[in-house]
């Protein structure tokens, strides 16, 4: 089942994701350099700036996604999607909140840094999900031409 929400049948969704997922690892990895010394405060800003990247790029992201999952019929399938929407919907409000946090508590508070490790975990369990989806029951792959010619 190719996916409505795509670009010379390429789809959309996985192209645009690795985009907030390596923001916001990038952006716990900077956090850890700033609050184990290894880095001055520009690793506090780096990790405030790629958080708030990974938030809006997560949005762009879920926009062909949400197409895409609009245009399932199978039961399973779509139930399989709607658990991948809604984690990760849990965790772009988390990073919200987490952004919001970072702008009013001092650098290296414990709290945001948490909240990112949990973020991680949750796109984590989204990414087995997204790997279901397209890996095991074929959403946004195109059927194979006939090699038999």
């Amino acid at each position: 089942m190719p996916s409505t929400a795509s670009f010379k049948g390429h789809p959309l969704h996985p192209i645009i994701i690795p985009l907030p997922i390596g923001l916001w690892i990038f952006s716990l990895v900077s956090d850890l350099i700033f609050k184990f010394g290894f880095g001055g405060p520009v690793w506090n800003d780096v990790a405030f700036y790629t958080l708030g990247g990974g938030i809006v790029g997560a949005l762009i992201a879920a926009l062909p996604g949400f197409i895409d999952l609009t245009d399932l019929q199978n039961p399973k399938t779509k139930t399989i999607a709607i658990w991948h929407m809604t984690i990760n919907l849990l965790a772009v409000a988390l990073y919200c909140v987490n952004f919001w946090l970072r702008m009013h508590r001092a650098p290296g508070d414990n709290l945001p840094i948490v909240l990112s490790a949990i973020g991680i975990v949750l796109i984590i369990i989204s990414g087995w999900l997204g790997g279901e989806l397209v890996y095991v029951r074929g959403v946004a792959v195109k059927q194979p031409p006939d090699q038999s010619i």
